[in-house]
């Protein structure tokens, strides 16, 4: 009887699980999409033909504007819906609907931003052919979303709710979302601010950058030639959770242009790869659109929007990297002790702007939050008893008039170098130094940016607010901003490093990045007479450090005179000794390294700021790089000093109990097998959903792919960056890889991280990964024939 009713049990439970695995599958598979259905598109006027090749990237066919838009509407949600939808409510101030109620200072510090009332401007003023094209767009992805109610992506089964209806503002949206992902990090002036009222005065300036140590400039021949937030803050903890969720993806990139003259082919041969956070799905969505006999143009575009961002066309080429400019001020206001509503300005009290925000919230509820913003922007800072602080508020070169939809869509038509110009001088809240290339033999590169003009003071501090002493006045006109056009030298590049020398006559910024990876793209783009596409791979696959090769002699002398090394501290000496400086997988000596320059950071900045200045100080990639730089220079500095001591220890002092620190940690992580510590074995990309952090949904929906073993570094031309509190699992890097060979287009190779899909079940989810991080590419064809004789799938669109 007994074994019997084991038995039924048990069969019980086989049951559940089956059913249990079923309906899994269910929810994981339903979205996946059949890309050689025959599909019926309302609206259309004539047919439309999708290719896609054996990594599922469309190229799609139509025989007018509307009919391409209304196609690339469907496609991409086909493949991304729930990742634009997703950009979409981080645009709108509208996550806590979906994840709750941890989301709601996001929400609050989001809708600061007015994101959604810039893009209703943008939406009023715009020309027919982009409303048209924007309506399209929506139409397409509106009648996905219609006809897949049942079958929506697996996000939207987890959650719980439906995708809302698409809408032109949404997609303009998006780039405003860029914009502020773009601009440097919001919070880099209050930690400044704070460390200055910590240390001094003088200590302070040792950390500013110096720009004067920057002799590395994008515009090396301008002109054109005929041939405070406290730690605790809300919205501060606001970012990381936007980062949890991959939407806050600051980073730098690289582009370069080399003239005919310095070409195998003869003709200019362009590259470029942003590096931006990567997660799964990725930020871009690859493809290639044509209209019959009016344009033809491939490249990546933000999902959620129907324009190519960075690609080319039959005419041109063009890609970017962030400007670094400091577009972004904070002013400390006065509120009347009497009306918190007004802030006093030039003599008078005047009313602040204050916005109710009501904030849904999963499961129904809804919470009201206050936002109040004076002439200049939002208050940031969150005080119950805002006559007792010193609220500050922001100033945000995204909220000044610009279209950069206008620019996108010009650019993507545009065929010589005016062309280019006039797509460019809408695009000033996204700032971007724009490379350009043209079948005729021309190169160059424009700084397409909003640059603030400021009254004698560099926008490095936190200023007083109650005049209009600090305020801008208006931003650096196009035609002044730095640009090149056919140099002398034979090349253009750029890799967020300094834009122009000590001649040009307005402040852009102090925080760009280092030069290790410009003047190790300049040493490769001078080594050879001419350069080939296999020299282009060659270069953005490049692991070579100048940081290392910079810092490497001192450290190995003072490493040689340490007393008393134990055994692995000397095997440790012998290879950094050994060491070419170049990081790859196989390197030891690059695990050390890196090691040795996290400890650096902390033992020379953690004594005086303490761990919460000290954690808010080192987010910022650059800033820590920088002032070592200084150091290093100097010989020394007085923040070698460790401030609990009653030594007074210099720079050889940090960097022997750096590397003495290192190399205990590293034993303590990976043990006292030193081939264990290979930098391969320990440094890996990880690419994560935004839901991958719960394990659970990870494990059943198989959200996150990796880690892959990578190479390279923050500091090489190929990055692979890491959260310095999460050593060493690579979160950020090139999230796209693109060669654009002029002579012939087809010969055009690229690649992306993950995949055209953002469904995980699918196969073309992460399928490009692997190729990815072993630097190799897909062919970028635009030739309909090529196109055709290497597609594995084919949809049409019929009325």
């Amino acid at each position: 009887m007994l074994k019997k009713i084991l038995v039924t049990i048990s069969i019980i439970i086989l049951v559940i699980v089956v059913i249990v695995l079923f309906l899994i599958r269910g929810i994981a598979t339903k979205g996946i999409p059949d890309y050689n259905a025959k599909i019926q598109l309302d609206n259309l006027k004539e047919e439309v033909t999708v290719y896609r090749d054996e990594f599922a990237v469309p190229h799609i066919y139509a025989k007018n504007e509307e009919d391409l838009y209304r196609a690339t509407g469907y496609c991409m949600a086909q493949d991304r819906l729930w990742q634009f939808d997703l950009i979409r409510r981080a645009t709108t101030g509208q996550l806590s609907e979906i994840f709750g109620e941890d989301m709601i200072d996001a929400d609050q510090m989001l809708r600061m931003l007015r994101i959604p009332e810039k893009s209703k401007s943008i939406l009023e003023n715009a020309d027919d052919e982009i409303i048209n094209t924007l309506n399209a767009f929506c139409d397409g992805v509106n009648q996905y979303i219609d006809t897949h109610q049942k079958n929506l992506p697996p996000e939207f089964s987890i959650l719980g709710y439906k995708p809302d209806k698409w809408l032109p503002e949404h997609s303009i949206n998006l780039i405003g979302y860029m914009a502020w992902d773009l601009t440097m990090p919001w919070h880099i002036e209050t930690v400044f601010q704070r460390i200055r009222e910590k240390v001094g005065d003088d200590k302070f300036a040792k950390l500013v950058p110096d720009l004067d140590l920057q002799k590395s400039v994008v515009y090396t021949e301008i002109g054109e030639n005929e041939s405070v937030l406290s730690t605790d803050s809300p919205y501060l903890a606001a970012m990381d959770k936007l980062e949890g969720l991959g939407l806050e993806i600051f980073n730098g990139s690289n582009n370069w242009v080399v003239s005919g003259a310095k070409s195998t082919s003869g003709k200019p041969l362009f590259a470029n790869d942003m590096h931006l956070g990567l997660s799964a799905p990725g930020i871009w969505y690859t493809m290639h659109q044509v209209v019959e006999g009016k344009f033809n143009v491939t490249g990546v575009a933000v999902p959620g929007q129907p324009l190519i961002v960075a690609g080319h066309n039959e005419y041109i080429a063009w890609g970017m990297t962030n400007v670094m400019v400091d577009d972004m001020d904070f002013y400390y206001e006065k509120i009347n002790p009497d009306n918190p509503d007004e802030y006093w300005f030039n003599g008078e009290w005047k009313p602040l702007d204050v916005r109710k925000e009501i904030i849904k919230i999963k499961g129904g509820e809804t919470v009201e939050r206050v936002n109040r913003f004076t002439h200049r922007g939002p208050i940031v800072t969150k005080n119950k008893k805002m006559d007792e602080d010193k609220p500050i508020s922001m100033r945000w070169v995204g909220n000044e008039p610009s279209d950069e939809m206008r620019s996108l869509y010009l650019m993507n038509r545009a065929r010589n170098w005016e062309d280019y110009k006039n797509a460019l001088k809408t695009f000033i809240a996204v700032s971007q130094n724009i490379a350009y290339a043209d079948v005729d033999g021309n190169i160059g590169i424009y700084c397409a940016a909003g640059v603030p003009i400021r009254d004698g003071w560099n926008g490095l501090e936190i200023v007083p607010g109650e005049t209009d002493k600090y305020d801008w006045l208006g931003l650096v006109p196009f035609e002044k901003l730095p640009h090149s056009y056919n140099p002398k030298s034979g090349f253009v590049s750029s890799a967020n490093n300094r834009s122009a020398g000590d001649d040009y006559p307005y402040h852009i910024s102090h925080w760009y990045a280092p030069q290790y990876r410009i003047d190790r793209i300049r040493e490769m783009l001078t080594e050879k007479a001419l350069l080939s596409i296999d020299d282009y791979k060659r270069m953005q696959g490049d692991h070579k450090s100048k940081l290392v090769e910079k810092m490497i002699d001192r450290v190995n002398y003072v490493v040689d005179n340490i007393d008393n090394l134990n055994d692995i501290e000397k095997q440790s000496t012998n290879l950094l000794a050994e060491w070419d400086g170049i990081l790859t997988k196989e390197s030891i000596a690059t695990t050390i390294f890196d090691q040795f320059y996290l400890e650096l950071i902390r033992n020379i900045f953690l004594d005086e700021l303490g761990e919460d200045l000290f954690a808010d100080y080192t987010k910022v990639e650059y800033t820590p790089y920088l002032a070592i730089d200084k150091m290093w220079l100097d010989g020394n500095s007085e923040w070698c000093d460790d401030i609990s001591t009653e030594v007074i220890e210099n720079l050889e002092d940090v960097i022997s109990q750096s590397f003495k620190d290192a190399i205990a940690e590293l034993s303590n992580r990976f043990g006292t097998d030193i081939e264990d510590w290979q930098w391969g074995k320990v440094h890996g990309l990880l690419l994560e959903h935004p839901m991958g952090g719960v394990k659970l949904l990870d494990k059943v929906f198989n959200l996150n792919r990796g880690p892959y073993p990578v190479g390279g570094g923050s500091h090489t031309v190929s990055p692979y960056r890491y959260d310095r509190n999460n050593p060493f699992t690579v979160n950020y890097g090139a999230s796209h890889r693109h060669i654009y060979d002029t002579s012939d287009w087809d010969k055009s190779i690229s690649i992306i991280p993950t995949g055209i899909s953002g469904i995980p079940a699918s196969k073309h989810y992460c399928d490009q990964t692997q190729s990815y991080v072993d630097n190799e590419y897909r062919n970028d064809y635009i030739s309909r024939d090529l196109v055709e004789e290497s597609a594995k799938y084919k949809q049409v669109f019929t009325k």
